[in-house]
């Protein structure tokens, strides 16, 4: 009876102790805090017992010390499949998912039995590995384990499916897709993310429309995606929509909706997102901001910069609680764009005496602001300074911005000579910035030779872009007067099939007019038409009166 009874206490106790850990662990705040706990754990005797060192393994992930979780791990000597599911979940989500797909496959080595969330942890961790082969491996050890009715996983099939891009990945995962018994509005936003990450826009609307039911997760994907992917009209009519139905909105799709506003350069609709912000989600945080709200003041900037009011930009700038590097350089940048060099420079010069970092982008801006601005003394002291103070390797485009530049002010041997020390082949870019310069200052010479190296390149090219140098080679032979070369261009020109036609968006009362050259399916088409006809004679009698009009014949 004594013995039984000092067993009980013993039981009791050990009960007791276990859940003060477990309250412990609930409470721990930091990593410093856990490993006192995890010192406890193991004087206490249960450094074996998993479902205290599934929480401890939890813990050390989270707090970004995954070798302490690894090694909580290996000194179980049976983990349980909780445990196993929570080291392969904390090398899933950390930096190391290959690792991850490593432990799946070592614990059904050593014999130990995966369950539901075995299969979700492993294809998180291919999915985002880009280990494509062994997550249809996993997914067919899946179909045989007789979890297939499991909706996480079908989920994460979705997504990692999508994730690998192209036709058949997009088709497996509609595939698996619809193989999923009851679909939640997690499977369906998978879904549609995986229409965008395929390019298939006109597939993610299609899938929006017979979504039953939506929420912001799903407003926010169909809106990003066709912002991104150039439908910026569409986009700002599903936001419009979105308004309508009153869905609440957040952060991250107001995001969405300015860089849609920034690409249409819907002025207006940018101006009530902003008024919408002053007065509810701005100022609902704290004066310091945090790392969601200085992207929306980012995102304000950008649209009000691609839209021209560089003083509404400004005045947005300078208001922010909390500027970060991208802050600066979209500032930068779109002084740079509208030709405010001088501005943009000094915009530079602040940041600096701030001691805020510059990055890769940030000299693009920088360089383009002295190209725009014929800048040349500057633009070389800040391309030399990039790699000799910031460490920063010049990128093909900065070298792009410095060809632009010595070309633009007739430096085209400068210029040339930098193209042949590039430490990678010249692009597209490289050559086109050389002949504009040379059809600027008359050098044919140098056109030609830069022409051949451009023709090279675009054998194979049919997009807009090699249309659009086409054109500019086209140009400068009919000015040396080489009709054979004009001819052998136009018919490259013609070979490759028609130049996409040119678009532009007009807002007119708060209403988008977009236009398409050669369109006549705009309701005042004809007198469109008329008015540019007019125009054209107008800048045709003009260009007769210059002197040095010969270099502009050809566009008419």
């Amino acid at each position: 009876m004594v013995v039984e009874e000092r067993v009980a206490a013993i039981s009791t106790s050990c009960r007791a102790l276990k859940q003060h850990i477990f309250t412990l662990l609930e409470k721990s705040s930091s990593v410093k805090n856990l490993t006192q706990i995890h010192t406890q754990i193991l004087t206490n005797g249960f450094s074996q017992k998993s479902s205290i060192l599934v929480r401890v393994i939890s813990l050390y992930a989270a707090y970004g010390h995954l070798p302490h979780a690894q090694q909580v791990f290996e000194k179980i000597e049976t983990p349980s499949t909780a445990v196993w599911n929570q080291i392969i979940r904390a090398h899933g989500r950390g930096e190391t998912p290959r690792r991850s797909v490593e432990l799946y496959a070592r614990m059904l080595s050593e014999c130990f039995e995966a369950d539901g969330y075995t299969y979700l942890y492993a294809i998180i961790a291919c999915s985002r590995s880009g280990m494509f082969r062994e997550g249809e491996q996993i997914h067919g050890r899946f179909l045989l384990s007789g979890h297939c009715s499991n909706l996480f996983v079908g989920t994460s099939l979705v997504n990692f499916y999508s994730s690998a891009g192209g036709d058949r990945g997009l088709a497996n995962a509609y595939k698996v897709f619809d193989e999923i018994p009851q679909r939640s509005i997690v499977a369906w936003n998978s879904l549609l993310a995986g229409c965008f990450r395929c390019g298939d826009v006109d597939g993610a609307r299609r899938v929006f429309d017979d979504m039953p039911d939506r929420n912001l997760v799903s407003w926010t994907t169909m809106i990003s995606g066709c912002a991104q992917h150039g439908r910026c009209v569409q986009a700002l009519s599903l936001f419009r929509e979105m308004r309508r139905v009153e869905v609440e909105m957040d952060q991250v799709v107001l995001i969405s909706a300015l860089s849609a506003c920034a690409e249409s350069g819907n002025l207006n609709l940018g101006k009530w997102i902003h008024s919408f912000l002053k007065s509810s989600l701005i100022s609902r945080h704290d004066d310091d901001g945090d790392d969601v709200t200085t992207t929306l003041y980012n995102a304000l900037i950008h649209m009000y910069a691609s839209c021209g009011v560089l003083e509404e930009a400004s005045e947005v700038f300078e208001d922010m609680p909390r500027r970060n590097s991208v802050s600066w350089t979209t500032m930068i940048m779109g002084y740079a764009k509208h030709g405010y060099g001088e501005e943009a420079l000094r915009v530079f010069e602040r940041m600096r005496l701030l001691l805020v970092e510059p990055d890769a982008v940030t000299f693009i801006g920088v360089l383009s602001a002295c190209s725009h601005a014929g800048y040349v003394e500057k633009g070389r002291h800040y391309f030399k300074e990039m790699k000799s103070k910031w460490g920063i390797e010049p990128r093909i485009d900065h070298f792009g911005c410095m060809v632009d530049l010595l070309s633009r002010a007739g430096l085209l041997g400068e210029a040339y000579n930098l193209v042949k020390r590039m430490p990678m082949k010249p692009n597209d870019a490289i050559w086109g910035a050389l002949i504009g310069g040379c059809r600027i200052h008359k050098n044919t010479e140098l056109a030609f030779h830069a022409a051949q190296n451009l023709i090279t390149l675009l054998q194979q090219s049919t997009g807009p872009e090699a249309m659009g140098y086409l054109v500019l080679m086209r140009d400068v032979y009919a000015l040396a007067k080489r009709w054979e070369d004009v001819v052998r261009v136009s018919q490259k020109m013609n070979g490759s099939g028609k130049k996409p036609p040119g678009r532009s968006w007009l807002q007119i009362n708060g209403v988008i007019h977009e236009f398409i050259a050669g369109d006549e399916s705009h309701k005042h088409a004809s007198s469109i038409y008329d008015i540019l006809y007019n125009l054209m004679g107008q800048m045709k009698c003009h260009q007769r009166v210059l002197a040095s009009s010969k270099e502009l014949s050809t566009i008419f």
